[in-house]
Parts: structure tokens; C-alpha cells; sequence
């Protein structure tokens, strides 16, 4: 099995490049010509969300079940999310840069997001749901907490119709790598 050394990892997503695991195991890696972000500070949540938000109550915790929330996110037909993504990314937890945001209902983890902070950029990674609506309030509580705690960047690799609802969309690779140098040298903690 190959692996990816976290100081690598580190290194690529500073220079605009990450990681996706293929059929076969190995490891391939990206920098799109255009760049799915989520805007930290103009995240748009849609009304008719906004009042599920309200109607349905989960509890939200952070880095609890980190590898839980990965393996969530793995557990579908076709996944990126290699034993080598899993591994490395696990270690990025252990080390205090990969955080998960969790929706639990009943003691149950219902949904969740996991990504990479570096700085002041955060680096999503994937999401999943287990109940209707569960990944998106961990992305709403997520860019909450990246406002709150003064992150600049909220990169989404690609932009999907699910992230656009929110206000995501792309930018040109030659304007994410200005925008992703001011972040990763701005002091921001996501925290425990």
C-alpha cells in the first residue's frame, strides 16, 4: 500500500495540490485549472434551510469521531477515500492540522464533514450524510466556526450544486494560489 508522509500532504495543499486515491490503490494528485471555494465570509444559507435548521435539532460536536466521519464519508459505491487517504489523514488528526465537524442525533453520528487546516485556509475534504439534511448542517456549523475563528479560505476542490446552494463557486487556479498565500500565513485556530 502506498503512503503519503503528512509533512507531504502539508507541503502539496500549500502549493494548491491534493491527493485522491484510484481503483488500484494508488495515489494521484490535483491542481484544477478552476477551484471550487466556499466564501467564508458571504456563506449563504438558504432560507428554507435556515428553518429546518431551527425545526430540527442535532448536536454538534468537533473532532470527536474523526475516523468515524471519514470512513462515513468513504462508505459509498465509488470513494477517492483509499486505505492510504484514511491512514494519512488520521495521522493529519493525530497531529492537530485534519478536524471533523459531527452531527449526532441520539447518540447516533448522524453526518459529517472532515478537512484540513492550515493557517488560516481550511481544506474540505468530503462530507456524508446518514439522516436527510445532516452534512449540511455540519458545513453550516463548519463555516461558522471558520468566520468565528478567522479563517479566509474554505477550499472545495470542485464546486457541486450542493455547495453552489451555498454560495460556493470557482475561481482560476492563478487566483486561488494568491488567495491561499495570504491564508496559510495568517494566524487562525480551528481548535478542538
Amino acid at each position: 500500500m502506498p503512503r503519503i508522509e503528512p509533512v507531504d500532504l502539508l507541503n502539496a495543499y500549500c502549493e494548491g495540490a491534493f491527493p485522491m486515491g484510484e481503483e488500484d490503490g494508488s495515489i494521484s494528485w490535483y491542481r484544477p485549472k478552476m477551484r471550487g471555494i466556499l466564501p467564508v465570509e458571504e456563506f449563504h444559507v438558504p432560507r428554507r434551510f435556515a428553518r429546518y435548521l431551527k425545526q430540527h435539532p442535532f448536536e454538534l460536536r468537533w473532532n470527536t469521531a474523526f475516523g468515524d466521519v471519514i470512513r462515513g464519508c468513504a462508505d459509498r459505491e465509488s470513494t477517492w477515500i483509499t486505505d492510504t487517504i484514511m491512514d494519512t489523514y488520521e495521522e493529519l488528526h493525530r497531529l492537530g492540522f485534519a478536524h471533523s465537524a459531527e452531527v449526532w442525533r441520539d447518540g447516533k453520528l448522524r453526518g459529517g464533514v472532515y478537512g484540513v487546516a492550515i493557517g488560516g485556509a481550511f481544506f474540505g475534504e468530503s462530507m456524508f450524510s446518514r439522516e436527510p439534511q445532516a452534512s449540511k448542517v455540519a458545513l453550516t456549523h463548519l463555516q461558522r466556526r471558520l468566520h468565528e475563528r478567522g479563517f479566509i479560505l474554505h477550499d472545495t476542490q470542485w464546486t457541486t450544486p450542493h455547495l453552489a446552494m451555498f454560495g460556493g463557486h470557482e475561481i482560476p487556479c492563478a487566483q486561488y494560489l494568491e488567495l491561499l498565500q495570504r491564508a496559510i500565513q495568517r494566524k487562525a485556530t480551528f481548535g478542538a
